[in-house]
């Protein structure tokens, strides 16, 4: 961190990447009011966003999920990444801001390095508070957005096997279960056994649930 506002602490440097500028503008406005927080740039793509945090060295990375060139979920592990192969500075840390909670795009910004996860419906104060928070390094996450997470954790280990897997993305095209046997080469009867146990550890009893629950979870592209 870099500067200093009496009574505060160190300014914390904010880089704000959305590829909607009266949402960037919107963002930007909410943080400029603060005596503490200092919006040093703006990124209006994945790529951008990649090449301004190594250039500005902001502290906190505020990073929508889906923009052009390079997603959120990529930019924020190639800023990472490089923070992590420097030799003197530590950061940013980068806090996705996003409409998106979906269980596979929360895990999947976790996964990539993110700190935080927050929706662009968070009150204001709450987002200046999360700013403030993940520039100390701490974990910032929406209300929900928490329990969501261990729910997926938890259930990690009821992934489908590969059988299963190939099995589900077949039923998400459209294929019956008879298809899917010609596809497969195994019995109609085994194409069935497969989808009980993937219902059953999607915790759903029909097809349409099972695509969709996969879906959400990561499991089907």
């Amino acid at each position: 961190m870099t500067g200093a506002t009496a009574g505060r602490g160190p300014t914390v440097r904010v880089l704000v990447a959305d590829d909607h500028p009266v949402v960037r503008s919107g963002i930007i406005g909410m943080l400029d009011g603060e005596p503490d927080v200092e919006v040093v740039g703006e990124a209006p793509d994945g790529e951008t966003a990649v090449a301004l945090a190594g250039e500005l060295a902001p502290d906190v990375v505020l990073m929508d999920l889906r923009m052009p060139r390079l997603d959120g979920v990529g930019a924020t592990a190639r800023i990472v990444a490089a923070a992590r192969g420097g030799a003197t500075r530590r950061g940013p840390h980068v806090v996705v801001l996003t409409t998106y909670d979906t269980d596979a795009d929360i895990l999947r910004a976790v996964e990539a390095g993110a700190t935080g996860y927050l929706l662009k419906d968070t009150p204001r104060d709450d987002l200046v508070a999360g700013v403030r928070a993940a520039a100390r390094g701490e974990t910032v996450l929406a209300p929900g957005v928490a329990t969501r997470l261990v729910t997926s954790v938890r259930t990690a280990a009821e992934r489908p096997t590969a059988r299963e897997a190939e099995v589900l993305a077949l039923v998400a095209q459209g294929l019956s279960n008879a298809a899917v046997g010609r596809e497969l080469y195994i019995a109609e009867a085994t194409v069935k056994t497969h989808l009980l146990r993937a219902f059953a550890k999607l915790g759903v009893d029909d097809r349409t649930a099972a695509v969709t629950v996969a879906r959400e979870r990561g499991w089907l592209p």
